[in-house]
Formats: C-alpha cells, structure tokens, sequence
C-alpha cells in the first residue's frame, strides 16, 4: 500500500511569524524516514509504502511528532491499496513516464 499524507499543526504556537509550519513538518518526516520503509516528501505530501500496519504506525508516530507544535493537529491522509504490489512508488511514476514517452 502507499499512503499519501499531509499532517500540520494549528492552533497554540503552530506557526512561525510567517504562517510557515515547516519545523513541525521536519519533525514528522525525520519519522517517516527513520522508520526505513520507501518513502518520498513533495512541497504538499510525504508517501510512504509498506504493509497496512507498518504504514498507519508511521503515520500515528509522524503525527504525534507534530503534536508539540500546537493545541491541534490536522492530518490529510489518501491510501492506494492494492495487494500483492511492492515498488509503486516508483513503479506507477516509471510507468506514467513512459506512458508519456520521456
């Protein structure tokens, strides 16, 4: 499975003076890649692939990183599942390139 999910802090001290929220972002993806499972971070979404419990339990603990941050935390989360399939990740993004003919 890949989960795709975008968690930040609200409320509290969440923000730095210019809205920007990126040291409680930091903190949840030093979760995602500490825990060894393939991974990517765009300026929007962190992915993660894995096993169905490997990939909630990554994505629990990254929350609870963003916790300290403010009184709130909102979570954003899309999963693809399908069973059997390992290296999508990379695999569905190899497959559209090609589909493009690049």
């Amino acid at each position: 499975m890949i989960i795709a999910f975008s968690v930040a802090p609200s409320g509290g001290a969440a923000a730095a003076e210019d809205g920007a929220v990126h040291d409680a972002v930091a903190a949840a993806v030093r979760v995602v890649r500490a825990s060894g499972l393939p991974n990517h971070t765009s300026s929007m979404f962190t992915e993660v692939e894995g096993e169905w419990d490997e990939c909630m339990a990554v994505v629990k603990a990254a929350t609870e990183a963003v916790l300290p941050f403010g009184s709130r935390v909102s979570l954003v989360l899309k999963a693809d599942i399908r069973p059997g399939h390992t290296g999508e990740l990379d695999g569905k993004v190899a497959r559209l390139e090609e589909a493009l003919g690049e």
